[in-house]
């Protein structure tokens, strides 16, 4: 007997807009470190500091910072959390430096496929035949949207940017991955403790010397990307991921890249090519295919 129900569980609605919105807005993100005007490691700094006040701010005001639960095991893999979040980080805006965001961005999105297959062994989740064949079509979908078939040469395909963009998509499979199942710690405390240690991390080695001379431009795009794209995105993630399938988190992160693409139409004025158009429709046909309810069909 073999039954087919939709990948998106009714009740669990609201962590699937919590992070959908997450990756909605951090698929701006390179839009805005563009214009930050301080490389990669700085930015990165920069976002953690932000995202540490900005976060540890609402866990004293709600109140939770009095009523948190200290789980021992639970804080030993936030810690790891956030080794793996500043490598992912560093990796994805050095991959943007090197390679540019298009190209930086398809490659990134290989994480989801890591996150799918090794979610199907470390949590022994069910791999359904409609989720393989949406993640699939995401995949396909967002390697046609940054045209990789552009890539002509071995030696341009293991260029500095496409390495990076690798190492990004693997260090953010594996803090999805370590960051689902926490019990007893609130989203508050993973998020805010993750990028104070990723300040502390990162400190020794920033040079201060490149938040000289910058336009209030520049401070604007750095702040919006510290509070925005790190302390809010940060938070929704944290507090949805928890509940959802690796399958459905590997569907809905490819709403970043489809971002990125709208934003190049309606404020850079770039115009998709027809094979770019094709990517993004095959990317919501196959989220849709996933995400619509389904009765549940049962076969003897």
């Amino acid at each position: 007997m073999t039954t087919f129900t939709s990948t998106l569980p009714l009740n669990n609605r609201p962590a699937v807009i919590k992070f959908s919105l997450a990756m909605i807005l951090f698929g701006s993100v390179g839009f805005f470190s563009q214009r930050s005007g301080v490389p990669a490691l700085e930015l990165v700094f920069i976002r953690c500091l932000c995202a540490t006040f900005f976060l540890g701010f609402f866990w004293w005001q709600s109140g939770q910072l009095r009523r948190e639960t200290w789980y021992r095991p639970e804080m030993i893999r936030v810690a790891i959390c956030a080794f793996f979040l500043v490598l992912n980080w560093l990796y994805f805006f050095k991959a943007i430096e090197e390679s540019g965001v298009t190209i930086a961005i398809s490659i990134y999105h290989l994480a989801p496929v890591i996150v799918m297959i090794l979610g199907a062994f470390i949590y022994r989740e069910r791999l359904t035949l409609i989720a393989f064949i949406a993640i699939i079509g995401c995949f396909v979908g967002t390697l046609a949207i940054a045209e990789i078939n552009q890539i002509h040469s071995f030696a341009e395909l293991l260029s500095k940017g496409l390495i990076y963009g690798l190492l990004s998509a693997l260090f953010y499979a594996l803090l999805t991955l370590t960051g689902k199942g926490f019990k007893y710690t609130s989203s508050y405390a993973i998020t805010t403790i993750q990028v104070a240690i990723g300040t502390l991390l990162l400190l020794p080695f920033a040079n201060l010397t490149y938040f000289e001379n910058l336009t209030w431009q520049n401070w604007l795009f750095i702040f919006i990307t510290g509070f925005v794209h790190t302390g809010i995105v940060f938070y929704l993630f944290f507090d949805s991921i928890r509940t959802l399938s690796t399958q459905l988190i590997a569907l809905l992160v490819f709403l970043d890249p489809l971002v990125a693409i709208i934003m190049d139409i309606f404020i850079t004025g770039f115009m998709p090519s027809l094979e770019q158009w094709i990517g993004i429709i095959l990317i919501f046909g196959a989220m849709a295919l996933t995400l619509i309810p389904r009765k549940s069909k049962k076969i003897h």
